[in-house]
């Protein structure tokens, strides 16, 4: 079989067992979360929410911090994608302008449309990973706000909010690094279709260890955890801690206190 056949054959093949295992992790993310750690990291950060914001002047700095952590991931995955971004963009530039021999040591049939292909792809992987850390760090700025805000025991549409954006932050983060995982097979593309192949079967079983939960961890969580928090939790929660009170369902900062009285 002559190598453009290879080509044909072998990358869309590769590609599309990742997309088939991408789109059933999907399906288990939505229909069963707790056998996904992407799903199970998700309830949990619902929870570290709720416990934070139920103290928020005990908790704030203790927040603010683990949510820094999380910006500085990103930053320095995104610093990371656009960085390589750039060398590709270079290195590829200087290839078309000196027409020396490198794009023939990369493609063997001596055509540059694949060539280019494979450099694009890669590209355009590592674009995608930038842009999804650079929405992943607004959300985490748009969370480091909200957190520290005193909220009320019977508020808890706010902490929902703030839940929420949180894990979008966090789902940002995670298809970032997903982009690095595509990267991987497209790389190797450069050296043949099979290699590639390869990569991308071998890169499917690995994901599918790293995404998936066993029995012994969902029984862990189901013990450290609690299945739901209900209304006598959080009031019980606040009055163990009996750092703060709040007056209904109002907003109130102890810093604003007393601004407005005549």
């Amino acid at each position: 079989m002559d190598k453009d056949k290879f080509d044909f054959v072998l990358i869309p093949s590769g590609l599309f067992v990742l997309a088939l295992y991408h789109v059933w992790l999907l399906y288990n993310i939505i229909r069963n979360p707790r056998k996904t750690v992407i799903g199970l990291n998700s309830e949990s950060r619902h929870q570290w929410v709720f416990s934070i914001m139920t103290d928020p002047l005990k908790n704030g700095t203790l927040a603010v911090q683990t949510i820094r952590n999380n910006m500085m991931a990103s930053t320095l995955l995104g610093t990371t994608a656009i960085t390589l971004c750039s060398l590709i963009s270079v290195f590829v530039s200087s290839t078309t302008s000196s027409n020396n021999t490198a794009s023939e040591f990369v493609d063997d049939n001596n055509n540059p449309i694949l060539s280019s292909v494979k450099y694009f792809s890669i590209l355009l992987c590592f674009l995608l990973a930038f842009l999804c850390n650079v929405q992943s760090i607004r959300y985490y700025a748009h969370v480091s706000f909200l957190i520290t805000v005193p909220t009320s025991k019977d508020n808890r549409d706010a902490i929902a909010y703030v839940a929420i954006n949180l894990n979008r932050g966090s789902k940002f983060w995670s298809l970032g690094l997903r982009a690095f995982y595509l990267s991987f097979p497209l790389f190797l593309w450069t050296f043949g279709p099979i290699p590639m192949f390869v990569c991308c079967c071998a890169m499917t079983f690995i994901l599918y260890f790293l995404d998936t939960t066993t029995s012994l961890t969902q029984q862990l969580y189901n013990h450290s955890f609690k299945e739901e928090v209900r209304d006598d939790d959080l009031e019980s929660i606040i009055q163990s801690t009996e750092t703060i009170r709040f007056e209904d369902s109002h907003l109130k900062s102890p810093l604003l206190t007393g601004i407005n009285q005549p």
